[in-house]
């Protein structure tokens, strides 16, 4: 018997085609990456084969009548590699169609037994595996990664009693209270039918006429109109499960639980002027993010934390609980952290397991329920028929990324793209024929929806407890540093600028009115709108601030709240507040040309290096860059990269670098755009000579440098030290912006 390698590959057999010459397999050159490759011969690989596993000669060339002939239709290989290219693509996700993803695990503290029965989080020695992926929600697969947008964060966790899905977001509330509404809500935001305009926006007529005759949607709009809604990375992003779920002990008792996610690097970033021009810099910015970090061993991690309210203080509060559109306040519910999720490995393939994952909400292991929020309910419904439409089967369940890693069977079968083979004559239930006996049906051990009692006529009404849409908005808007509402402002005038609409800017207004008084005048005034009392305030506090007057005003401006337990402010929503401090991941660019000083770039990476910061040298031109002494490898130059692509920047220095780059604009403006962005600048030796001469050097000058987060002087371990503390504060706002027209 042949061996697989002995196998002669197969020869279309000849018989009125002249050409009877058929090529030998060989590597094609493009398959050739690097010298360990370049040594593998055809005896090493497996044949080249249809997906039948028949070996064949070539798919490079046709099956034709001659050298010029036509093509022939009986060519199987020509026909099979075509159907596939025309089919390969599946349905683009209505939402969320744009995303990046990652493998790693989960691993709870300590058992939460005294809550849920769920071994994922009762089992402290488990490491449950996972897959996460990211999203933005409205723009399409071709869309930019920073758009202003709510970013999906769903976790897929492998865990020994079935998947659990967590599908949420990086905003913990959602535009509507009712699934009902969601198609209406989608189809306003995404690109208006009549001109397919514009693509990954909100900012038009249509979405904002929906908001306008939506009050529920206020809320939410804070949130994406923050900067929430343009993060610096997905490691700096929060997750939220959105709904209100539950876990049910042993005893089964029932506790409403919120999950969120929260990221060991803190809550960070971008500023809108840097989204919109990485977008064009850099429209992968946040994948390549990730799956550059994850290569370079800089996994990303956040924690996973529950707010728990027992059953019995189900309606404790001016709020309802089931409400998706309403937070439950941290300082009214405490966060429980509880685990940590590490991503530590990238896919091996984006179709097979980013585009083809499937989540639902409805997959919870026992121990988790659903509450009656009527938004998870129309969810659950939902996600699985939309896996249908998808993926084309109801056995996408056997796609190997959906695929649960604990044993299961059921009476399950056929249908399209069936790859279980089921073996026996059993495919109902309840029977006896396949080994089972009557009394292993049962409940238990699997999953055990909570019992609740449930009456009431059929309604088509929302409860009135979910009737407050404005308290929780100006919550949030009361939980901000001045500089975060100010950035709330712009968006709001950059958004309703586009909006051709008089009457829809106008109840937009009506809206924020409702919110804040400061906030619609402001809005109002940049939009030309006046509504209402709101005039713009005066601040009560001049003088007691470093904070220019426009944003003394806003920093002043709080709105009584309700439907928030009593309380004005709330932990945990301002990004600028209690946020964890850390270097980890960031990025510096450190700028040269010809003549730099090398021991100045080395001491800096050495010390870097230590703290898990990255670096790149950019410069006039990319390859070996000669240095004073040697050289150094530039990997980007000042034409194709700038410094919204990093975190910081630094300038050794090197007397003709120096010179060189005092000619060059692009360097100025680089300086420039990074100072105006709030980001650590250092500069050593004659480096200073560059930053004193940009519009930056000049504003930053003097004794107040360091406190802007810029440092210039002699190259020392203490001057370092300072610049990797000003990355870890992320941005330094009180610099004079606006005198920057970078």
């Amino acid at each position: 018997m042949k061996t697989e390698k002995s196998r002669k590959p197969f020869v279309a057999r000849s018989s009125t085609v002249q050409d009877r010459t058929h090529p030998k397999p060989s590597l094609a050159p493009s398959t050739v990456k690097d010298d360990e490759l370049a040594s593998v011969t055809t005896e090493d690989r497996d044949p080249m084969a249809t997906n039948q596993g028949q070996p064949i000669s070539t798919d490079q060339n046709s099956l034709k009548a001659g050298h010029r002939g036509p093509t022939l239709l009986e060519d199987q290989i020509l026909r099979e590699k075509i159907q596939h290219f025309d089919h390969e693509r599946i349905p683009e996700r209505v939402v969320h169609a744009r995303g990046a993803a990652a493998h790693g695990f989960f691993q709870v503290y300590k058992s939460l037994a005294k809550y849920t029965t769920a071994r994922v989080l009762t089992d402290p020695g488990l490491k449950t595996p996972v897959f996460v992926r990211f999203s933005t929600v409205a723009g399409s697969r071709g869309s930019a990664d920073t758009a202003r947008d709510v970013r999906g964060f769903a976790v897929k966790m492998y865990t020994p009693e079935g998947n659990w899905d967590l599908v949420g977001n990086n905003i913990p509330v959602f535009f509507i209270q009712d699934a009902i509404k969601f198609p209406d809500l989608i189809h306003a935001v995404k690109p208006e039918p009549n001109n397919e305009i514009p693509q990954a926006s909100s900012a038009h007529d249509t979405f904002y006429d929906f908001l306008s005759l939506t009050p529920e949607s206020m809320h939410m709009l804070m949130w994406i109109m923050s900067d929430r809604a343009i993060p610096r990375s997905f490691g700096m992003m929060e997750g939220f499960g959105v709904h209100s779920y539950r876990l049910i002990n042993a005893k089964g008792e029932s506790h409403f639980v919120k999950f969120h996610w929260k990221p060991v690097l803190g809550v960070h970033s971008l500023v809108w002027d840097e989204a919109v021009k990485i977008a064009g810099q850099d429209p992968d910015f946040h994948r390549r993010d990730l799956a550059d970090s994850i290569d370079k061993g800089n996994f990303f991690e956040w924690e996973l934390a529950v707010q728990l309210l027992p059953e019995a203080d189900e309606m404790k509060f001016d709020f309802d609980v089931l409400d998706a559109t309403k937070i439950w306040p941290e300082d009214l519910v405490p966060l429980i952290r509880v685990g940590k999720m590490v991503l530590n490995r990238n896919p091996e393939n984006y179709f097979a397991e980013t585009e083809q994952v499937a989540f639902m909400t409805s997959n919870v292991p026992p121990g988790i329920d659903f509450s009656n929020d009527p938004l998870l309910q129309g969810r659950n419904f939902s996600y699985n028929d939309t896996q249908l439409s998808r993926l084309g089967s109801p056995n996408f369940h056997e796609i190997p990324i959906n695929r649960p890693v604990c044993p299961f069977s059921n009476n399950q079968r056929d249908a399209h793209m069936r790859t279980t083979i089921n073996k026996g004559r059993v495919s109902y239930a309840p029977a006896s024929l396949d080994g089972h006996v009557m009394e292993e049906v049962g409940p238990k051990p699997g999953f055990v929806s909570y019992s609740q009692v449930v009456n009431g006529p059929k309604i088509r009404e929302r409860s009135p407890s979910f009737e407050d849409h404005y308290g929780q908005a100006s919550l949030f808007w009361n939980s901000q540093t001045a500089v975060e509402k100010h950035h709330i402002v712009k968006a709001l005038q950059f958004e309703l600028s586009k909006v051709e609409t008089h009457e829809v800017r106008r109840r937009m207004l009506g809206h924020l009115e409702k919110i804040n008084g400061v906030l619609a005048s402001q809005v109002g005034k940049a939009i030309g709108e006046t509504i209402g009392s709101a005039a713009i305030a005066r601040p009560t506090s001049k003088g007691t601030s470093d904070l220019p007057d426009e944003l003394q005003i806003l920093e002043d401006a709080t709105t009584p709240t309700t439907a928030s337990g009593g309380i004005l402010k709330a932990k945990g929503l301002s990004m600028e507040v209690d946020q964890p401090k850390l270097a980890k991941g960031r990025k510096v660019a450190i700028m040269v040309a010809p003549g730099v000083s090398k021991k100045e770039i080395e001491m800096l990476q050495t010390d870097l290096k230590k703290e898990k910061i990255l670096s790149e040298v950019v410069a006039p031109f990319i390859g070996e860059i000669p240095c004073d002494k040697g050289t150094v490898l530039a990997t980007k130059t000042y034409a194709n990269t700038s410094s919204v692509l990093f975190d910081a920047v630094y300038v050794p220095g090197g007397k003709a670098s120096i010179e060189t780059l005092l000619m060059v604009p692009d360097a100025l403006r680089f300086i420039d755009e990074a100072y105006k962005h709030g980001k650590a600048i250092l500069a050593t030796g004659s480096g200073v000579e560059l930053v004193a001469g940009t519009r930056s050097g000049q504003l930053a000058g003097g004794a107040s440098a360091a406190k802007q987060g810029v440092f210039l002087g002699l190259p020392d371990k203490g001057i370092v030290g300072k610049f990797i503390e000003a990355i870890a504060n992320h941005r330094f706002h009180n610099r004079q912006v606006d005198k920057i027209t970078a």
